[in-house]
């Protein structure tokens, strides 16, 4: 992964269990429901732009050198690798 890459998403994953300790707070201190839950999505939703932020990585990297490769078995095992994330991601 490329430095650029590792550093937003260490900044994202700070961010979000930054948010994590306040909800935390919240709950402990027994703070609107509602509020918690919004806040909950916003983590969420940092977590999810990670994700996509490390799949990008992982397609123009790992992904595209498989695939432009020789080895059959090597491109077949990267595509069923981001099959299973998928399928994974599905069951939640």
């Amino acid at each position: 992964m490329e430095d650029k890459v590792k550093t937003a998403v260490s900044q994202r994953i700070a961010s979000a269990s930054g948010h994590l300790n306040g909800i935390k707070r919240m709950v402990e201190e027994d703070k609107y429901c509602i509020d918690i839950i919004q806040q909950i999505q916003a983590v969420q939703a940092a977590l999810n732009k990670v994700t996509s932020i490390i799949l990008e990585n992982h397609l123009n990297t790992c992904v595209t050198t498989a695939i432009q490769g020789a080895d059959p078995d090597e491109r077949t095992r990267v595509m069923k690798e981001i099959t299973n994330v998928f399928e994974l991601s599905n069951k939640v």
